[in-house]
């Protein structure tokens, strides 16, 4: 692979690209590196406080008096829609960019930049349906309408794993609701999103539009603690979420989190057999199972236990390890996963190792996977092989904690109460399915789990138009569908009294100087 990034180097303020790598003040720089092989194919700048000071400060100004939030939501929608519609013209390029960032198939990649058009399609369709309501007013002399108003400056820190789609998911509704955004995309894989900037950035007016980079202390705290900034909007891992809440509480901003999740896959005897092993693996191994959603934990019936545990071991020897850019390696979402990328990093690759060890400490039995691939042409990559683990329980390390790699947990029920209390028997509640030929039982333990987004018979697909996000510590509020864009405005309740008088409250000895 040859391939190098070409994007912005450096940081978005204002309208204008300011400490570029070349360039760079005293934030410094970073590398960017390809996880399959840990060459470098960037280097970016890195922003410091002031920088993020810089950056909330113009989109303070640009959202208290520059032209964008007073627009009419249909101009707004109008830029939503076309950048989109330059997504969809860039998607070649953003798709090499992606892969390179995240090492993921370039056939997945390219169906993200797909995704990424339509949520902006989405959300610009939608704008004008933050009209208002008219409240029935308690007299005829009296008009009175709650309408919604854009919640102010946004801070948006987004993930690696879907460094645009997770970008996305944030950017279009904040701008179809009128606010202003700085936005800062993970350290690890910045240049989709730099791109998708400088795509989008001649569409807004100066301040619309922020991008800094850095890690999450200081850049991203610098950006939550800034007392300009109204709402916070993040996705990534449990204990950062928590310590952006408590950043948050000292200004009381408004706060949006996605948090991940340990996500059942509860398959009962009753299934079908070839889908649900498909699906299996596709649940937890898609994206080497980097992904918030990933169905990792499998519940399957006592009757169907072994079977089902064979026949994944068979099929996961067929899924092969390898760069995302050769032309034989592709992956299936809705199917059986046929090709893994690496993890994102070393540091990521020794933390599932380290899980895999102390779960299999704890009893657990190894039936496939559980140590890096011992291919010479996958040596300088982080490469982990799908692992799949049964004979697990409850309070194993793996089947508690948010793996984030390719590793299956599998434990056994016997019961319809006990997959549903199995299934529910997480701090997270993010997703999870439910595989069975009886439609009655679907719907019933589908209503019962306590999981933000419910498969029944499939796994893994979602649409813009449908709300995702998570019950208990899976996080905050929801994006996407139309609560997704309420998340960025606020209601405000206005009553006209349209024949005003005294109110009679003084002379009836309400108050009054003495």
């Amino acid at each position: 692979m040859t391939r190098t990034a070409g994007t912005p180097s450096g940081l978005l303020i204002d309208g204008r690209w300011t400490n570029t790598a070349n360039t760079a003040g005293t934030g410094g720089t970073r590398e960017v590196r390809c996880p399959h092989d840990d060459r470098v194919v960037a280097v970016v700048a890195e922003a410091t406080a002031e920088d993020v000071r810089a950056a909330v400060a113009a989109a303070r100004r640009a959202f208290d008096s520059g032209p964008w939030p007073a627009l009419p939501a249909a101009e707004r929608g109008e830029v939503v829609t076309r950048i989109g519609e330059l997504v969809r013209e860039h998607t070649d390029e953003l798709a090499e960019l992606e892969s390179l960032d995240t090492g993921k198939p370039l056939a997945d990649s390219r169906q993200d930049m797909a995704d990424v058009a339509a949520v902006f399609r989405y959300y610009g369709g939608l704008g004008p349906a933050l009209s208002g309501r008219t409240v029935e007013p308690p007299g005829p002399d009296v008009a009175s309408e709650v309408v919604r108003e854009p919640v102010g400056v946004c801070a948006q820190i987004t993930p690696w794993n879907y460094p645009l789609l997770q970008a996305s998911w944030k950017l279009a509704p904040a701008l179809a609701a009128g606010c202003t955004v700085v936005l800062k995309p993970s350290e690890l894989t910045p240049l989709t999103t730099l791109r998708l900037a400088e795509l989008a950035a001649p569409l807004l007016p100066p301040g619309v539009l922020n991008v800094v980079l850095g890690a999450g202390d200081p850049v991203g705290r610098a950006m939550v603690t800034d007392a300009d900034v109204d709402m916070v909007s993040f996705t990534g891992g449990l204990a950062t979420g928590r310590r952006i809440m408590a950043d948050a509480a000292a200004t009381v901003k408004k706060v949006a989190l996605e948090l991940g999740g340990k996500n059942p896959n509860v398959v009962f005897a009753d299934a079908d057999f070839d889908a649900a092993v498909d699906n299996a693996l596709s649940a937890a191994f898609f994206h080497a199972g980097q992904v918030c959603s990933a169905g990792a934990r499998l519940l399957v019936q006592r009757e169907l236990h072994q079977r089902f545990v064979a026949a994944l071991v068979d099929r996961v020897g067929e899924i092969r390890l390898g760069d995302g850019f050769s032309e034989k390696v592709h992956s299936g979402q809705n199917g059986s996963v046929v090709h893994c990328g690496p993890l994102i990093s070393r540091a990521h690759r020794e933390k599932v190792a380290g899980l895999v060890e102390a779960t299999l400490a704890e009893g657990a039995v190894l039936r496939a996977g559980g140590r890096p691939p011992e291919d010479a042409a996958l040596a300088d990559g982080w490469y982990y092989l799908p692992t799949v683990l049964d004979g697990c329980r409850a309070e194993m390390t793996a089947v508690r904690e948010e793996v984030f790699g390719p590793v299956m947990t599998v434990e056994v029920f016997d019961t319809e109460d006990e997959a549903v209390a199995m299934a529910n028997d997480t701090v997270y509640g993010l997703a999870g399915a439910v595989w069975t030929g009886d439609a009655g039982r679907a719907r019933r333990v589908a209503r019962r789990l306590r999981h933000g987004t419910v498969w029944i018979n499939d796994y893994h697909p979602y649409v813009p138009q449908a709300e995702w996000g998570g019950f208990k510590q899976s996080g905050v509020g929801r994006e996407l569908g139309p609560t997704g864009l309420e998340e960025y405005t606020e209601a405000k309740h206005v009553y006209h009294n349209l024949r005003p008088a005294r109110s009679g409250w003084l002379a009836a000895g309400g108050g009054g100087a003495a």
